[in-house]
């Protein structure tokens, strides 16, 4: 079961310094290529009067690798990049910067989402997902008499 996680409006600065502090650890204590590290991709959201858009960056995640769920109202987006030894090539490794990575964020969701319209799309390194709003949460014209 996935803990629903707030979605905060405006950059939350708390955020941004575990991930400084995450990405200064890691290369203060030399983790090689096989070591997990969250990496900071950023996520947008945004709304409309029929849907709800995410939109995160995932550049060099292969589409089979990346898994979207919904449950209870929240949003789970999670992803995973390995790279090989040497890059799949022969001889010594001169310089290592791409590393293994892993993208976990999960967002808690109003209740107009309909949980069963939602559609997601991988391309170039952006995932889209696109939920539509439930017919009833809709805004709609009264007809003044």
């Amino acid at each position: 079961m996935t803990l629903p996680v707030r979605v905060a409006r405006g950059m939350d600065p708390f955020d941004a310094l575990h991930r400084e502090t995450d990405s200064m650890l890691s290369r203060f204590f030399g983790r090689d290529s096989d070591s997990s590290w969250m990496a900071p991709y950023a996520v947008d959201i945004h709304e409309d009067g029929d849907h709800i858009y995410v939109e995160a960056e995932l550049p060099g995640f292969k589409k089979d690798k990346v898994e979207v769920t919904l449950e209870n109202g929240t949003l789970t987006i999670s992803a995973e990049r390995k790279t090989e030894k040497n890059g799949g090539q022969e001889g010594q490794t001169l310089l290592r910067e791409r590393r293994y990575s892993r993208f976990l964020r999960s967002f808690t969701l109003p209740p107009t989402v309909d949980e069963n319209k939602v559609n997601a799309k991988l391309a170039d390194g952006i995932l889209s997902i696109t939920l539509d709003k439930r017919e009833e949460s809709k805004p709609r014209k009264i007809l003044v008499q």
